[in-house]
């Protein structure tokens, strides 16, 4: 198993030093990953009193990309994940740019993990359709992996047209590990068939979405070894609740320290500190 780190997004503020040291304790004390979250835009509750979502104005978000293109030059061996891009509120041939130039940077330490996505505010104003999210993300995975694999392709598909273009430089290995995020049916689909890994919620539904996920890998003719499976996992988890998801079947993990009340950065740095030590037994 696996063991990262959630970039505090919400929690860890704006001054560079911090985000960095973070980012380099992590890598030093040796988590594999660092994860980091994707939200564009913040709904103002003041004039949505009914707001049931997670995330409003008030919540700070550094863009992905930007971010990880930051910490390359910082670390050498973390590797980078996005957990999850909301792909289809994006251009695809942007994102594919954006991913092949950050992989490069990094020396090939990129997973892109992407989803469709909860609010509907931001696809409003990134001018995206919200309705056909789902089926429009397998098209989008489609272009990307064809636009990271050859130095020109032509394209034409239902909400796609490339004609004789390619990206430059492409990403290392010519290939980027995608990883889907969600745990709606027609996601759990979707992994079977197309993706290289994927981030459940380690809930108490788990084993039954795994053993979804197996049905549905086993139609697709294709093995559980040929996937990664993701949880997040509160910094205070024991040792036996890791092993419960190995049994599982979950072959990585990421501490988050959000939502626990830490007063500072370094409070959350000392977290993924005691968090490692505390659970190295299950990593050695």
């Amino acid at each position: 198993m696996k063991m990262g780190v959630v970039f505090p997004q919400t929690e860890i503020g704006q001054d560079p030093t911090m985000i960095a040291r973070f980012a380099t304790t992590a890598e030093d004390i040796g988590y594999d990953h660092i994860i980091a979250y994707d939200h564009v835009l913040g709904a103002n509750t003041a004039s949505r009193p009914d707001w049931q979502g997670p995330y409003t104005t008030e919540s700070m978000f550094q863009e992905p990309f930007v971010l990880f293109g930051y910490l390359a030059g910082l670390t050498r061996t973390i590797e980078l994940v996005t957990a999850v891009i909301i792909l289809p509120q994006r251009q695809t041939a942007l994102v594919a740019k954006q991913a092949a130039c950050v992989d490069v940077i990094s020396n090939g330490r990129l997973r892109l993990g992407i989803g469709t996505g909860w609010n509907e505010v931001e696809y409003e104003a990134l001018d995206a359709n919200f309705h056909n999210r789902g089926v429009r993300s397998e098209e989008q995975i489609d272009l990307l992996r064809r636009l990271w694999k050859d130095d020109a392709i032509s394209y034409d598909g239902r909400w796609h047209k490339v004609t004789d273009a390619g990206l430059n430089p492409l990403p290392v290995g010519k290939h980027i590990p995608i990883w889907l995020g969600g745990m709606d049916p027609r996601v759990i689909d979707r992994v079977a068939r197309i993706a290289d890994g994927w981030f459940p919620f380690a809930t108490k539904e788990l084993g039954s979405h795994m053993e979804q996920l197996r049905e549905r890998m086993k139609a697709a003719e294709r093995d559980m070894a040929e996937i990664g499976i993701e949880c997040i996992i509160p910094a205070n988890t024991s040792v036996e609740r890791l092993k419960e998801l190995e049994d599982l079947g979950i072959t990585h993990v990421a501490v988050l320290t959000m939502n626990q009340k830490l007063p500072d950065t370094q409070a959350h740095i000392d977290a993924i500190r005691q968090t490692r030590d505390t659970l190295s037994c299950a990593f050695s």
